[in-house]
Formats: structure tokens, C-alpha cells, sequence
């Protein structure tokens, strides 16, 4: 696949039919998060009417199940062959139980499959991080109720161009206690920068009027799924984290009556994000690495 290069914005429109017509609920199967991680995603083409998307993993290429409609043997083929340049195994990650289903279908004892824990993304029905109802998640309403006891005037406003800058500084002052997180800083900073182009929402909340502590944003992946991109929040603040969790759960199925799914993508293998994650009660959308048994002559 002599053609893959980085994503830029102009391949939005495109990139973005194509991850629709595939119906896939996986984070990185949207066009945000390909353009703001493309240092890690790596480069894309476009292959019989499908995406692929190859990255580089430890200076050896391996690539993202493609997305798509259509037959895909055609496509899959294309990747072997681009692999086989390497002389290596080929490896497909993101796979689901269903793709995998599909990839063994059509190569047979081929592959050898091992779950992907740290990627599995965190699926939650809107209406449970929107009601927080029974007494599993009581704690979160407790918090919740521990923050408006404390701010009894907060509110929230939703992003537009003109408070972006809000979310910048808030930012800005999370991350002097996050040291650990630049990658996740570059790719939000490239998202405030191109807010609108790429098609975002979201919230501030603030604790009091000219005090934001916290903000959520995201945008959709598929007919009945939405992402959560980035929640920055306060932690020192009780409550803080699950009220702007909880505002922005309403904000989508207001906005977006036929979603059904919120995406709070994976936990990257950190236990306190896992901790944290796992608290909500999630259906978890488990991915698959592919590995090649032997490599193709």
C-alpha cells in the first residue's frame, strides 16, 4: 500500500462515510481520534472502498482491522502483501469477537488470537451515566450531591468557538499535575485548535459564575454510538468528575436522541483509570490482536 500517508483534515469527509458505513463502535474507528493520535494511528488508505490503517510498532508495521462495507477479502489481500515486505507475520489489531469471527472465517487456522486488555473500551448505556440509577451507583450520586451542596449556583455552558479558550487555561493548570500525560496533551491541544472542523461538542462546568472545573467533549462513531474523547475535572473538587460526566450524558441525549451508547474508550492499562472506569459498571467492547502464524512466502 504504497499510497498510506498521516490523515489531514481535508480527508475528513471521506474517512468519516467510510467509518459510518462500517457500524463499528471501536474509538478508533473516528476520524477525530484518527487525525489527533495520527502519531500513534500512523497513515491511512483506501483500499476497494475500505480504510486501512497501518501503524508503526516497534519499528515493525502492523495495522487496524480495515473498516468498511463491501467484501473485504480483496482488501485483506492488499495487507498481506504489504506486509510481506517485511518478511514478518502479519498482526491485525482492534479486532471484536465479530471481526474475528470473520477474519478466521476466511483464513482458517492462520491466526492465532489473544485478547487486548488495556484497549478494550468502556461502553455505557446514556441513560445510566445520565441517571446514575440504582444502588450500584449510589457513591456517584452522593457525590454529586456533595458538590452542590458546596456550589449550590454551578452550571454549565456548552463549548462554542468563543469560550474555547476557557477549556485551554483549564487545561493548561490540569496537566501541571498530570506530567504523565503528553501524548494526551498534544492530541488536545490539536482538538481545541481544530474544535469545530472536527465536528466536537461539549460542556464546562462551573462550580460558580467565572470558575469553570471541568469540561467534557466528543463527537459521534456510529449511528447509536458517541465518543467521549477528553473529561478534564478537577479531582480535588468532590464531585466534580462524575457531575461533568453525568451533564454530558444528558447533553448528548438531548442533542441526540437516537444514541444509545456512550464510549468512554480504553484505560490505556493505568489502574487508577481502570479503577475509575470499571466504578460505572461498563459493557465492555473487547478487542483481539491477530498474529500470523507463519509469514507468507
Amino acid at each position: 500500500m504504497n499510497q498510506c500517508r498521516k490523515p489531514t483534515l481535508a480527508d475528513r469527509p471521506w474517512i468519516q462515510r467510510i467509518y459510518e458505513s462500517s457500524g463499528y463502535r471501536g474509538a478508533e474507528y473516528t476520524f477525530a481520534n484518527l487525525y489527533l493520535w495520527s502519531f500513534y494511528y500512523g497513515e491511512v488508505a483506501e483500499v476497494e472502498g475500505y480504510l486501512c490503517q497501518r501503524l508503526n510498532f516497534r519499528g515493525v508495521h502492523q495495522y487496524l482491522y480495515p473498516a468498511g462495507s463491501g467484501d473485504i477479502r480483496p482488501v485483506l489481500e492488499r495487507i498481506f502483501a504489504d506486509s510481506r515486505r517485511e518478511g514478518k507475520p502479519l498482526v491485525i489489531r482492534s479486532l471484536t469477537r465479530e471481526t474475528m469471527a470473520q477474519l478466521e472465517s476466511l483464513y482458517p487456522g492462520q491466526f492465532t488470537y489473544e485478547p487486548d486488555r488495556d484497549s478494550y473500551d468502556y461502553l455505557y448505556e446514556i441513560g445510566t451515566l445520565a441517571d446514575l440509577p440504582g444502588r450500584k451507583l449510589q457513591s456517584k450520586r452522593n457525590h454529586i450531591n456533595r458538590f452542590i451542596e458546596a456550589w449550590p449556583n454551578w452550571y454549565t455552558r456548552v463549548i462554542t468557538p468563543h469560550n474555547l479558550h476557557v477549556c485551554e487555561k483549564l487545561a493548561e493548570k490540569w496537566y501541571e499535575s498530570h506530567h504523565e500525560s503528553a501524548a494526551d496533551r498534544r492530541a488536545l491541544t490539536k482538538a481545541l485548535e481544530h474544535y469545530e472542523a472536527l465536528e466536537f461538542e461539549g460542556i464546562i462546568l462551573y462550580a460558580e459564575e467565572g470558575r469553570p472545573v471541568g469540561f467534557s467533549m466528543g463527537n459521534r462513531i456510529s449511528a447509536d454510538t458517541f465518543d467521549v474523547n477528553f473529561e478534564k475535572a478537577f479531582a480535588d473538587i468532590q464531585g466534580a468528575y462524575p457531575l461533568v460526566n453525568r451533564e454530558f450524558a444528558r447533553y448528548v441525549r438531548e442533542q441526540h436522541p437516537d444514541i444509545r451508547y456512550l464510549n468512554r474508550e480504553d484505560d490505556m492499562g493505568i489502574e487508577g483509570l481502570r479503577k475509575a472506569k470499571e466504578s460505572y459498571h461498563p459493557i465492555f467492547l473487547e478487542k483481539f490482536i491477530a498474529t500470523e502464524k507463519e509469514a507468507r512466502p
